[in-house]
């Protein structure tokens, strides 16, 4: 807890149907030096006392159970967000993970803060632990929402050249080899900064920009790969390409006289295709992520298991990289559903010949799991953040000297 936060002065509401455990809990709380608990044993009692407090006697923190009759602690939580209520929340439950996470993930969209679950019984020195997160809410900063580009600026930004490509590696987790990068898109805006493209590529697809936008990318990727190439530097460069890029034919030709026209050979080429949303019309982009396999560029399936990522995409199309979505990766040794997933998506590659990268990587956790379950691939903080180009040469000596001193493995035993 923030040491200026007296524990007697954080107001408590603990919401739950059993008497026993409302109860338990005011015990636990007392003990732990709160002195200022409220006990609920309704949703429509606690909602009720929530409606009538000021701000001085509006609940801190409300420790919420889920599984309640009349109300349940879903339900509860939408209540909550129709008062605007500033607290934060816990959830006590004896539900199982996979209901408690999705629940937690539930509050976090709501834009409720949420400080964490806990397990029926409750043990007294995780609910310290869980409570001691908790600190006065700090004063919104204005301004801190995403800026909105329009198409007129992002065409101005495009002509004249302030996208900049950034480039993050990707290892084998075998022996910590450096495959090659992944070409990010940055805008260098004269008075914004640096602008990421979850800013922008939404406004390039809906504006038709995007054609212009990914060949200014692609170009600028294949000239970085030719003077790579000449400093003895061979990386296996990808892209990322939209779907609506594949809507012509036209790109087919552009990727293939842009490479040639460097001297970079196809296969060391990785055209990473993210659909966001569901073609109406496959044949255009069918045909032309065929024929780029036939001209053996490498084509990777991104984000897998996410929006239209999916099995459908794998069988449709002849896809030789998938990239396991970060989503399933991070923290999926200590995640039995993340873990699931990410098992089954190495699983499947592995039956479908395909090399499998793993992104997010952020820890030494992640690390050690991928290399445990031989996946191919690694990307993700824990290996670099995106590095602008002249980066690379220095990095892939400290990133050598780490592999040997740091990441070399004790033993190699897979699962």
């Amino acid at each position: 807890m923030n040491v200026m936060v007296e524990r007697s002065t954080v107001k408590i509401l603990v919401l739950d149907d059993e008497s026993f455990m409302l109860k338990l809990l005011n015990r636990i709380l007392s003990n732990l030096g709160y002195g200022s608990i409220t006990l609920c044993d309704s949703g429509r009692a606690a909602l009720e006392k929530i409606a009538n407090a000021d701000a001085d006697t509006v609940p801190n923190v409300i420790l919420l159970d889920l599984n309640m009759p009349e109300m349940d602690g879903i339900e509860f939580v939408r209540h909550l967000v129709e008062l605007h209520y500033p607290g934060s929340l816990i959830l006590v439950s004896g539900e199982d993970e996979r209901i408690l996470q999705t629940t937690e993930k539930l509050v976090r969209a709501h834009k409720i803060p949420i400080l964490g679950y806990l397990h029926k019984p409750v043990a007294p020195d995780a609910l310290a632990a869980m409570l001691g997160k908790w600190g006065p809410p700090s004063a919104s900063v204005p301004g801190t929402a995403k800026k909105v580009y329009s198409a007129d600026e992002l065409r101005a930004a495009i002509k004249g050249g302030a996208l900049i490509n950034y480039y993050q590696p990707k290892v084998a987790v075998a022996d910590g080899e450096v495959i090659g990068v992944e070409t990010l898109v940055r805008w260098r805006h004269p008075t914004d900064g640096i602008v990421f493209p979850d800013q922008f590529i939404g406004v390039a697809e809906a504006s038709g920009l995007i054609d212009d936008l990914t060949q200014t990318v692609f170009t600028a990727a294949m000239i970085q790969a030719k003077a790579w190439q000449e400093a003895s530097l061979l990386l296996r460069i990808a892209v990322n390409v939209s779907m609506d890029n594949l809507a012509s034919i036209n790109f087919l030709n552009f990727v293939a006289e842009a490479a040639a026209k460097e001297g970079i050979a196809p296969q060391h080429v990785v055209l990473e295709v993210t659909e966001s949303r569901l073609m109406q019309d496959t044949r255009a982009p069918l045909e032309i992520l065929t024929r780029l396999r036939l001209k053996r560029f490498r084509l990777s399936i991104d984000d897998f298991g996410t929006g239209h990522s999916s099995l459908a995409q794998l069988r449709d199309i002849p896809f030789d990289e998938l990239k396991i979505d970060q989503g399933f990766v991070h923290r999926a040794s200590m995640d039995e559903t993340l873990r699931a997933i990410y098992d089954a998506s190495l699983s499947l590659a592995r039956q479908l010949n395909m090399e499998v990268v793993a992104e997010g990587v952020q820890d030494r956790e992640d690390w050690d799991l991928l290399r445990r379950t031989g996946c191919d691939l690694a990307q993700g903080t824990f290996v670099s953040r995106p590095l602008l180009p002249e980066e690379i040469p220095g990095w892939i000596e400290l990133w050598r000297e780490r592999v040997q001193t740091e990441l070399s493995p004790t033993e190699d035993v897979k699962e």
